[in-house]
């Protein structure tokens, strides 16, 4: 598996980056995990507009759903090539009903649905999409939010989505080569248990889940990475370091 991140801001776009959004390729298939404020630009410098094979969305906060409303634009409105044909996308209950309320002046209801096949996700569920195999999990996060966890050919790789600690999140990580996870707050700074975990707390949960290699994404612009990044090595044993936009790691 290929590992592109598009975005990785928490919260709002910073100065250098947009928000959650990481692309998986493998055996030619492209899965995009979350789609938030700026990813769709971004996107586009890893791959075509109508290159994508499916999309998974981790929760219904902006920062990781919002861009699917230009995203429909693209694939309702095109011209050259026809209407795109509707395209998996995997969310919480309320994916359609939320992207079409933000969007708020589709042609009809059931617009979205011409160009998405919205399914839903399951806490617990594993479904195949191409090669990959894809398994789900529900984190404590103040809105319903999914962890994912991705194989192919005897590798793993996890992305927390948002969440504060839980074991969910640890178990869906066990034995990941590569544990992208958030790290929102600071260690001894914001105290918000169900809501993001610290540098620390991702620390701890790459090193109780024996996860190869840790990465620290979802930090927004106002909460110093490098403090988030020193408290994480601290307590992980493995190889840790900052998303960063346009980082490609081979899984």
């Amino acid at each position: 598996m290929k590992l592109t991140v598009v975005g990785c801001s928490g919260s709002f776009p910073s100065a250098d980056s947009a928000c959650s959004s990481y692309l998986i390729e493998a055996e030619g298939y492209r899965l995009l995990l979350d789609m938030g404020n700026g990813a769709l630009g971004e996107l586009q410098k890893y791959c075509g507009l109508y290159d994508i094979d499916a999309i998974a969305i981790s929760h219904l906060h902006p920062d990781h759903c919002i861009d699917m409303c230009g995203y429909f634009v693209a694939r309702y409105y095109r011209h050259e090539g026809g209407r795109c044909d509707p395209l998996p996308v995997y969310g919480p209950p309320g994916t359609e009903r939320r992207l079409t309320t933000a969007y708020a002046d589709t042609p009809t209801e059931k617009s979205m649905s011409e160009v998405f096949d919205f399914r839903t996700l399951t806490p617990g569920g594993v479904f195949g999409l191409g090669p990959l195999t894809v398994h789900t999990q529900r984190v404590t996060h103040p809105v319903e939010t999914f962890a994912f966890r991705v194989e192919h050919e005897g590798r793993a790789f996890c992305y927390s989505g948002d969440s504060g600690r839980c074991e969910a999140l640890a178990g869906l990580a066990s034995g990941a080569d590569l544990f992208l996870c958030e790290a929102s707050f600071t260690h001894g700074k914001e105290d918000a248990p169900d809501v993001h975990l610290t540098g620390r707390d991702a620390g701890e949960c790459a090193q109780a889940a024996k996860a190869g290699r840790l990465v620290l994404t979802h930090i927004p612009p106002w909460t110093d990475a490098q403090v988030n990044l020193t408290d994480a090595k601290s307590v992980f044993g493995g190889p840790v370091e900052l998303a960063r936009p346009g980082a490609v790691y081979e899984i």
